[in-house]
C-alpha cells in the first residue's frame, strides 16, 4: 500500500497493542514500524532501471528482514531510547504485528512481495487491493487524527482503535469476494470462449470494483476489463507477446530480470529506436475506454537510463474527462460507448 496508509494503520494498531503501556508513544512507534520495510526507497536514490525496479519490495519485505529488524528495533528502544523501564512482551509485539501486517497488506497489490528473499526470487502477490484505495486506507486516516488529538484516558479511544483496524479489514474481505466473483466470470467467459483458463485479474485503480484481466496464450495475452456488476458476454484483445523482438536488446541481464519480475505475463513491442517491454500485471493507462491502448509498466530496453518511475510512468497519461466518465460507468457495469 501506499506509505499513508501504512503510517496510520501502524499508528492504530500501536494503539491497539500497546496504548495502556505506551500512551501515545506507540502511535508514534506503530507508524515507524510500519514505514521501515519501505526503507528500501533509498536504493532508488543508488540503483536505476531494471536493478531499481527488482530492488523495491525486495530484501527489505523479506521475513527474514522483518524478523531482524523487529528484534532490532525491540532492543533500540528498550536499551537505548527509554531509560524507563518498558514491558518487553508489548514492545515486541508492537514491532512484531505492524512490520508483519505491512508484509502481509503488501501481498495483496500486484508489485508483489520478496518474502522468501535471499533464498528464492519469487514475488508473491495475491492482485486484491489497487495500492492506494481510499476506501481502504479512509477509516485508519479519521481514526489516527481523532486518536492524535484525543486524550489519552477519553473513553472513544478504544472505538476509534476499532474503526481503524476493522473498517479496514472488512474491506479487505469485501475486496477478496469481488475478485472471487470476477474470477468465475472470467474462467466462464474464457470456456465457452475456447481460451485459455490460465489468467490472472488486478484491480484498477483506487477500487476493488472493476478488473483488469489477462488470460495467457501461447504466442500472446487476451486482455479485458471486468466489473462486478457485468452481466453481458466478455469480449478480449490479444496482444502478441513478440518475443523475436528480444533479439535487438544488448543487456540481457536487464531482460532476464524483468522476464522474472512480470512472472509469465510480458509483451514486446517497437517504439522508434527502442525495443519495449510491457509487464501486463499493473494494467493498461485506459483499457476500460480503449482496449488497444498501452500497459502502464512499459520499460526502454535500449535505453535504461530512461526507466525512472517506470512502474507508474503511464499510469494517468491518458486519462481525460471522456475515459474518467467511461471508467466510473465500467466500475458499475455499464458498457462504454467507444
Amino acid at each position: 500500500m501506499d506509505s499513508i496508509t501504512h503510517i496510520v494503520l501502524g499508528a492504530c494498531i500501536g494503539e491497539a497493542v500497546a496504548g495502556r503501556q505506551l500512551h501515545k508513544r506507540s502511535m508514534f512507534y506503530g507508524a515507524l514500524a510500519q514505514s521501515v520495510p519501505d526503507v528500501d526507497f533509498v536504493l532508488g536514490f543508488f540503483l536505476h532501471g531494471a536493478d531499481n525496479v527488482v530492488a523495491h519490495r525486495g530484501i527489505t519485505h523479506s521475513i527474514l528482514f522483518g524478523v531482524v529488524a523487529v528484534l532490532f528495533l525491540t532492543w533500540l528502544v528498550k536499551n537505548v531510547i527509554h531509560k524507563t523501564p518498558l514491558p518487553l512482551k508489548n514492545v515486541l509485539l508492537l514491532f512484531a504485528v505492524n512490520i508483519f501486517v505491512h508484509l502481509f497488506i503488501d501481498t495483496f497489490n500486484a508489485y508483489g512481495v520478496g518474502l522468501l528473499m535471499p533464498f528464492s526470487r519469487h514475488r508473491f502477490t495475491f492482485n486484491v487491493l489497487y495500492v492506494a484505495d481510499p476506501l481502504f486506507s479512509i477509516a485508519p486516516f479519521i481514526s489516527f487524527l481523532f486518536l492524535l488529538f484525543l486524550h489519552k484516558s477519553h473513553k472513544r479511544r478504544v472505538m476509534w482503535i476499532r474503526t481503524g483496524i476493522f473498517v479496514s479489514a472488512i474491506y479487505l474481505c469485501i475486496a477478496i469476494v469481488n475478485k472471487i466473483i470476477v474470477d468465475n466470470a472470467v474462467q466462464r467467459n474464457l470456456s465457452a470462449q475456447n481460451k485459455s483458463t490460465d489468467f490472472f485479474t488486478t484491480p484498477s485503480p483506487f477500487n476493488s470494483l472493476l478488473w483488469f484481466v489477462a488470460a495467457k496464450e501461447k504466442n500472446g495475452y487476451y486482455t479485458a476489463y471486468r466489473s462486478v456488476f457485468d452481466k453481458d458476454t466478455m469480449r478480449f484483445t490479444f496482444f502478441p507477446r513478440n518475443e523475436t523482438l528480444t533479439d535487438t536488446v544488448g543487456n540481457q541481464k536487464d531482460l532476464h530480470s524483468l522476464k522474472d519480475f512480470a512472472q509469465g505475463y510480458y509483451t514486446f513491442e517497437r517504439w522508434g529506436d527502442t525495443t519495449v517491454l510491457n509487464v501486463l500485471r499493473f494494467g493498461q493507462e485506459v483499457g476500460w475506454y480503449n482496449p488497444t491502448d498501452r500497459f502502464c509498466f512499459h520499460y526502454y530496453l535500449n535505453f535504461p537510463a530512461q526507466n525512472d518511475l517506470v512502474v507508474q510512468r503511464g499510469r494517468f497519461e491518458h486519462w481525460t474527462k471522456e475515459s474518467l466518465n467511461a471508467f466510473f460507468r465500467r466500475m458499475f457495469g455499464a458498457a462504454t460507448s467507444r
